[in-house]
């Protein structure tokens, strides 16, 4: 039996999660959120790890601390951003393996901008397999991945809709949370600005890369038969709801084989 499906949003009402927090020695060994720019993930990443007490683990907020303490792994990650170049995998992976064993829990890990491609993905589910083979509590199972699947124009419409005062940081966006005046900040009066990487050019072009980069992820994780497929064109409430629900999935369907397995 895989978890592979579809979850479509629903503003229906879902069962209180504390039942997740009852089996944490039952499940996966991590939750990894995939999709594509503007699709979420940290968002949901962080309401998942909040709301279950899990450790979330962030890899830009890993690769800023390397970065920052001047470590070895941080000044060859510094490196290859100068040069304009991607940090190579193993670069990525051995400031993720040192992360996760300074946490010191075996618990069910919440990774959010990690794997992103094929070699860190199977890296994850041989070093996740070892760390949980050396723990005294129940051999976790291998990490699911939950993917927020998003429309293109849907997508172009949060990022390149998006603009900022530049006076007091307050957030907008022209298409879903707009000023009242156009272009106007509603508290400041200021002009309002959009960051570069906003543009609907460069935004086309960190999708062509995160289509060339991380679907061979998303395929990956499917022919395992441990993806989660979830209907992201809606609102942050509903996708949280169809999250929860696939979890809750997840979680039973796991205690249920490990109680069969031991005799219970």
């Amino acid at each position: 039996m895989t978890i592979e499906t579809k979850i479509l949003c629903s503003n229906r009402a879902v069962r209180h999660l504390e039942p997740l927090n009852a089996r944490h020695t039952f499940g996966p060994a991590a939750v990894v959120f995939l999709g594509p720019p503007g699709a979420g993930k940290g968002t949901q990443a962080r309401h998942v790890a909040n709301e279950y007490r899990f450790p979330h683990i962030s890899t830009g907020d890993v690769f800023r601390t390397h970065v920052a303490k001047k470590t070895a792994l941080g000044l060859q990650s510094a490196a290859s951003m100068r040069r304009g170049m991607l940090v190579p995998d193993e670069v990525v992976c051995g400031m993720l393996m040192e992360h996760i064993r300074d946490l010191g829990s075996t618990g069910c890990l919440i990774l959010d901008g990690f794997p992103r491609s094929l070699a860190q993905a199977k890296w994850l589910d041989h070093f996740l397999h070892t760390r949980t083979g050396e723990s005294h509590e129940f051999p976790r199972e291998a990490p699911v991945a939950i993917q927020i699947n998003i429309g293109r124009d849907q997508l172009l419409r949060r990022l390149a809709g998006r603009r900022s005062c530049p006076s007091c940081g307050r957030l907008y966006n022209l298409h879903f949370q707009p000023p009242r005046n156009p272009e106007i900040c509603d508290y400041q009066g200021a002009e309002l600005a959009m960051r570069p990487d906003d543009s609907e050019s460069v935004v086309c072009e960190r999708l062509m890369v995160h289509d060339q980069n991380t679907l061979p992820v998303t395929e990956y994780y499917r022919r395992k038969g441990r993806l989660l497929e979830i209907e992201g064109n809606d609102t942050v409430n509903a996708v949280r709801a169809a999250i929860a629900v696939g979890l809750e999935s997840v979680f039973a369907m796991q205690q249920h084989k490990r109680h069969r397995g031991l005799g219970i």
